[in-house]
């Protein structure tokens, strides 16, 4: 991976920041692709990893385990402000180099985590609330790289789900979802 993880924090941004600030409240209570997630629980989630996150950027700890804040006042500008953060975290000088506290990963790979849990999580909001969600193929195949070596620890550790078979010519983002425990073609329940 030669782009910065800040460009392609920047990129997955421009695509779930919409999204989130088009969630309704009458959809915070609906299902998402990630089962243990209604739509406001993700948000919550996904608030959560964005923060923690910029910890991690500076090489600090971050508790990324405990359940996250519930969503009050203008969660969704909030949402906004702290992805900008992000992104400028890890623009700062040396948040890729080295290894990260606490997970023993070098930072790359823990920036790489991030903008995972904000594409895959984007499309789970996304596909819950019924909004579309295009990524550049330039992220997804970063991605897809990144995740193929992660996925089996993943999946040990709780993170991911088990691996859901995707048709062969689904696309690349379909086989990251796939790889992730996501049924690419999920239309809710």
């Amino acid at each position: 991976m030669t782009e910065k993880i800040s460009e392609l924090l920047r990129s997955a941004a421009g695509r779930t920041v919409p999204v989130v600030r088009r969630i309704t409240d009458d959809q915070l209570t609906a299902p998402t692709p990630c089962g243990e997630y209604d739509v406001r629980a993700l948000a919550a989630h996904l608030l959560q990893v964005v923060v923690g996150f910029q910890a991690l950027a500076a090489k600090e700890q971050a508790d990324l385990s405990s359940p996250p804040p519930p969503l009050t006042g203008d969660w969704r500008e909030r949402f906004a402000e702290e992805t900008d953060r992000l992104v400028r975290a890890w623009e700062e000088p040396g948040a890729e180099e080295g290894v990260s506290q606490g997970m023993g990963l070098p930072s790359r790979t823990i920036g790489a985590m991030g903008l995972g849990d904000l594409m895959v999580h984007g499309w789970d909001l996304a596909r819950a609330t019924g909004q579309p969600y295009e990524l550049d193929p330039a992220l997804v195949d970063v991605l897809c790289a990144e995740y193929a070596a992660l996925a089996p620890t993943a999946r040990r550790m709780g993170v991911f789900g088990e691996e859901v078979p995707v048709p062969a010519g689904a696309g690349p983002f379909a086989a990251l979802l796939g790889l992730t425990g996501r049924d690419p073609a999920w239309a809710g329940r």
